[in-house]
């Protein structure tokens, strides 16, 4: 799952960072409103966090801009600015929750794996495929109830295929989810191969049908 911090504060943000990639998620930081813009314009994500004091702007105009480009990212408002009127505003303009400052990073976490499952899952803590199922919330796998051995790659992978199920997912798509905005660095897609590769052997050798489809030219499709 890819987030991405819209945050100021350098010790606060390398905080959540830390605290987020220990849960597990790819998260990216903008320190200002135009590298926000240019973020969220370039890249979609699983949530957003949003501040609303930026240095050069306010955040509540972030959410304007993806209203405006009709983005469907989920959004948590954290700001130490907590009052009504702000807190009405974000969540008129689509924001899915507000988080005033200070707060446990448990609680922020929990409440952005409520709204990746209220937006990608419906609600559902547990996603079933055929004999696959993922516990979103333990971030485990298992194919007929038995636990697949999974790196943190290859189960976002996973999910994101299921999560995509009958949809042509391009090679550029599966490199942003997986590194975010480093994708561009890679000279080649040899690690989505190399991580591909793995991830259908293990579950080949779980038992399970290869779900994995090529699409030449395109990408691949998860699919019966």
């Amino acid at each position: 799952m890819k987030l991405l911090l819209i945050e100021d504060e350098k010790k606060l943000s390398e905080s959540i960072v830390a605290y987020l990639k220990s849960e597990n998620y790819v998260c990216e930081i903008a320190a200002d409103f135009k590298t926000a813009i240019d973020k969220t314009e370039s890249f979609n994500y699983d949530c957003i966090l949003l501040d609303i004091s930026l240095p050069d702007g306010n955040g509540l105009n972030v959410l304007k801009e993806l209203k405006r480009n009709k983005k469907t990212d989920g959004v948590i408002i954290i700001s130490a600015k907590n009052s009504i009127d702000d807190r009405i505003e974000g969540l008129n303009l689509g924001a899915d929750d507000y988080l005033p400052k200070p707060f446990h990073l448990s609680e922020l976490s929990a409440r952005i794996a409520a709204i990746i499952r209220r937006r990608n899952f419906e609600g559902n803590k547990l996603l079933v495929f055929e004999e696959i199922t993922i516990d979103t919330v333990g971030k485990v796998a298992s194919v007929d109830q038995v636990g697949l051995d999974l790196t943190r790659t290859e189960y976002d992978l996973l999910l994101y295929l299921v999560t995509n199920k009958n949809r042509v997912v391009s090679k550029n798509a599966i490199a942003e989810h997986l590194s975010a905005d480093e994708a561009d660095i890679f000279d080649s897609y040899d690690f989505i191969y190399a991580h591909l590769k793995n991830l259908r052997k293990k579950l080949v050798q779980a038992g399970c049908t290869d779900y994995i489809k090529n699409v030449y030219g395109m990408g691949y499709k998860f699919s019966i």
